[in-house]
């Protein structure tokens, strides 16, 4: 009896660890069991194309004036008259304002009455050689020392007179800027003297006046080095100003710098806008729209074939149904499509809509 009140509990757990066992066999098959793994994937997919996409950028510019000066005196003197102000159109060659320098004035007159005295002498010298030359003709009557001292003489009296006569003209030219005239037609857009104000040659903080050709202005803008080479002389582009919104404008490409900012990665164009309205002004900022037709021999596919992350960039590639990834770069993108390379053709089919959760070898119809 004792024996058979031992063995009893034993027994029972014996066959409750058999029966706990064979349970848990049961669950795992029916876990591995996962008939998800065995359905196809279901994916919209498309056709790798061979088009160039035209690439739209918008790029920050700034008008400038065609020609624009900065007026400086030459000579120290006095304003005497301005006869234009801010504003004031100019045509080229008109006077713009007078200076006086009674100094200069004063100069002059010297060097004028020094040059008439220089050549009196040499006149004298050169009449005192060729009488000295005629009586040299008879032996003895002139020492031939004489004669190449005089002959010396008369021409050291010309190349002072010659000095002289350059030193009066010099002076002369000088008086000339005393009157300032406009080098091209344009607008006065500075003017920081009045009658009575001493100027100085020597001091250029401040200009006088500043000219500017309005009615052909400059658009300037940096041009990155990726668009630059597509862009042609000529080309037309267009603008808009955020003086006039919405109004769309156009200039023709007329330079290129031919250099590319190494800092920036840009090379400067500059597109000429005719301004005959006067709407625009020197120092406008401008939105350029850049153009772009890419290469003809590119590959392009939808903007959501491409899958970034931190590791790569790749399209997924359907090949008997089967999914294979295909790392990619991309270029231009412009209308939900972009540029790519990689090791595809056009025609090659794709996931248009592609997700990370495909792998390497899946199923997809």
């Amino acid at each position: 009896m004792i024996m058979k009140y031992n063995l009893h509990p034993i027994c029972f757990l014996l066959f409750l660890s058999l029966f706990l066992s064979a349970c848990s066999s049961g669950g795992g098959e029916n876990k591995n069991t996962d008939p998800k793994k065995t359905e196809p994937l279901h994916y919209t997919v498309t056709r790798v194309e061979k088009s160039n996409l035209t690439n739209k950028i918008k790029l920050p510019g700034q008008l400038e004036a065609f020609e624009e000066v900065s007026i400086f005196p030459k000579v120290n003197g006095y304003v005497k008259n301005v006869m234009v102000d801010i504003g004031s159109s100019v045509h080229q060659g008109q006077l713009l304002m007078e200076l006086e320098a009674p100094e200069l004035l004063q100069a002059t007159l010297s060097a004028k009455e020094k040059y008439a005295k220089s050549r009196a002498d040499y006149t004298i010298d050169r009449e005192r050689y060729k009488r000295l030359l005629e009586a040299s003709g008879t032996a003895g009557a002139i020492s031939p020392l004489d004669l190449s001292e005089m002959k010396s003489k008369m021409e050291a009296d010309s190349a002072l007179s010659n000095a002289e006569k350059s030193n009066w003209q010099m002076q002369e030219a000088m008086q000339t800027y005393l009157t300032v005239t406009a080098p091209f037609s344009g607008v006065i857009t500075e003017r920081n003297v009045h009658p009575g104000a001493l100027v100085s040659a020597t001091l250029k903080d401040k200009p006088m006046l500043e000219l500017k050709e309005i009615d052909h202005l400059r658009l300037e803008v940096d041009i990155p080095e990726n668009l630059a080479v597509n862009l042609k002389i000529k080309d037309s582009i267009s603008f808009y100003t955020s003086a006039m919104p919405g109004k769309r404008m156009t200039g023709f490409l007329s330079r290129k710098s031919m250099n590319v900012n190494t800092q920036y990665r840009t090379e400067r164009m500059e597109i000429d806008v005719h301004n005959s309205d006067r709407l625009l002004s020197p120092g406008m900022y401008a939105d350029v729209m850049i153009y772009s037709n890419g290469n003809i021999n590119m590959l392009s596919v939808p903007g959501t074939a491409v899958i970034t992350n931190t590791e790569r960039k790749y399209v997924i590639k359907v090949v008997d149904h089967k999914a294979h990834l295909v790392d990619v770069s991309t270029a231009n993108s412009t209308d939900g499509k972009v540029e790519i390379f990689g090791n595809l053709n056009a025609g090659d089919e794709i996931v248009s809509q592609a997700s990370e959760d495909i792998r390497e070898g899946d199923i997809v119809k």
